[in-house]
């Protein structure tokens, strides 16, 4: 999976138009960076990729580029 295709699938978890986001972004610059986004992003490794997120690993993410670099 290439890095746009990884960002593609984070927009449609962030609910965000495509290229809304930047693997540079800090997430708590990212409005929809919440609750439910965030267990959407659980379903997403759980579903996709076969991964357990963690509450620790969640609240661990600073930037998008922590969460592009736990997915395959």
């Amino acid at each position: 999976m290439t890095k746009e295709e990884k960002l593609a699938k984070l927009e449609e978890v962030f609910d965000l138009d495509a290229g809304a986001l930047k693997e540079d972004m800090e997430l708590d610059n990212v409005d929809a960076w919440d609750s439910m986004t965030k267990l959407s992003l659980i379903v997403l490794f759980d579903d996709e990729f076969g991964k357990k997120l963690s509450g620790d690993q969640l609240n661990s993410f600073g930037k998008v580029s922590d969460i592009l670099a736990l997915m395959p």
